[in-house]
């Protein structure tokens, strides 16, 4: 009698345990085709508006009849086309670079932006276009986001320097800031007496003059920097859990630390030398995603960040350039109007919690 209760138990215990995880995997289904359906919309969005009014079947025909002498050709395929790819990428990989740093560091409010990360990358970037510009020497895509991840690893060093001193993380993020404002400062006094209009642009952030050039510079990095992160989905995880238990299940924690320092340099990099600064996408994205996921793990996180980045990343480009047309705000001014209430509610929650 006693064993058939047990066993009646147990079949009852499995069905709760598969009808939770049945939950679980319509809940991430959901929430992925959201997004992406999100996406797609946003897409068609960003491709319609702006000074020239452009309809679907307008998009249909500049794909299906090649006409590149047509004003609306020029239009797709030279300015909004790369405009939202780069959007989209770079989004992603904001987002992406947030979630990593975020991990590294235990801190729910840790971010590119916010450690002074981008503005290190945005710092060399800006002193190296001024210097080869005077001497009359073009700087090539990859050259920018070279000197971009050499900036961002310089930020990165300061800020680690600063975590060895400082146990509060609340104290570091607000080091982070300071050094942020550092960088910012001095970038700023050398953009302000640069003749190059372009540079004051990117100074600001902004997705604007983006190339098939760019777009393919942006695809191998971002794309194989994403790919290697997603296959560090399991070591992330279990570092996430504390130290003790990662070296236990077997993660070598000084390499995966310092592959986490890399990867969220080199996408923050590539962010910043194509797109100048962008704030609070890498921190608010991915608590947006976890919020609608209802879970920690890096194996639905990555993904979810890279596509949550994406649609926060078009979304505040198409505002950018057409809630003032034809004026261009920075989109870092819209990102921060969307992405700062998320950071705030955040830091509430955590410090009920």
């Amino acid at each position: 009698m006693h064993e058939e209760q047990n066993m009646r138990s147990q079949i009852k215990e499995k069905k709760n345990n598969s009808g939770t995880e049945t939950n679980r995997t319509l809940r991430y289904l959901v929430s992925f085709l959201v997004i992406m359906g999100l996406l797609v919309v946003l897409f068609f969005w960003n491709i319609g508006v702006g000074s020239v009014e452009m309809s679907f079947f307008d998009f249909l025909g500049v794909l299906t009849k090649h006409q590149p002498d047509s004003t609306l050709y020029q239009i797709v395929w030279k300015i909004r086309l790369p405009r939202i790819i780069a959007a989209v990428l770079l989004g992603g990989a904001l987002s992406v670079s947030g979630f990593l740093l975020q991990s590294f560091f235990q801190n729910p409010i840790a971010g590119p932006y916010v450690l002074g990360i981008s503005s290190g990358a945005k710092l060399v970037v800006a002193l190296t276009m001024i210097f080869l510009l005077e001497k009359g020497i073009m700087v090539s895509s990859l050259g920018m986001v070279v000197a971009a991840f050499a900036g961002s690893l310089l930020a990165m060093g300061f800020v680690l320097l600063i975590s060895f001193r400082v146990s509060n993380m609340s104290l570091l993020v607000v080091c982070g800031i300071l050094i942020g404002y550092i960088c910012s400062a001095i970038t700023d006094f050398c953009v302000t007496f640069a003749d190059d209009s372009n540079l004051h642009n990117w100074s600001m952030g902004s997705f604007s003059g983006m190339s098939w050039e760019h777009i393919r510079i942006m695809v191998i990095i971002v794309g194989i920097t994403v790919v290697i992160t997603f296959g560090l989905a399991k070591p992330i995880s279990a570092y996430q859990m504390g130290e003790s238990y990662a070296r236990n299940m077997g993660v070598n924690v000084k390499v995966l630390r310092i592959a986490l320092i890399l990867l969220s340099s080199l996408l923050s990099a590539c962010v910043t030398a194509f797109a100048g600064p962008i704030s609070f996408v890498g921190i608010a994205v991915p608590h947006l995603i976890k919020l609608a996921t209802h879970t920690a793990k890096p194996i639905i996180l990555i993904p979810g960040c890279f596509l949550g980045g994406a649609v926060i990343t078009l979304f505040c480009d198409g505002i950018a350039r057409t809630v003032f047309a034809p004026t261009e705000i920075s989109i870092s001014s819209v990102t921060a109007v969307f992405g700062a209430p998320v950071v705030i509610y955040v830091m509430i929650n955590r410090k009920r919690g």
